[in-house]
């Protein structure tokens, strides 16, 4: 696994200081089918609201 993953939601659960995503794993999903071919046709399933 990376052994740094960043993330700038600071809304999510596993947001923490520097940007830093603080989740023992990533889920990240297409939303066009099993391809893509740029980051904006990704979803990170990892996301959880703080809220």
């Amino acid at each position: 696994m990376a052994k740094d993953v960043l993330c700038e939601v600071n809304s999510c659960k596993y947001w923490a200081a520097g940007n830093n995503c603080n989740a023992s794993s990533i889920y990240v999903v297409s939303n066009r089918g099993k391809q893509a071919s740029h980051s904006e046709e990704t979803d990170c399933k990892t996301f959880e609201s703080k809220i």
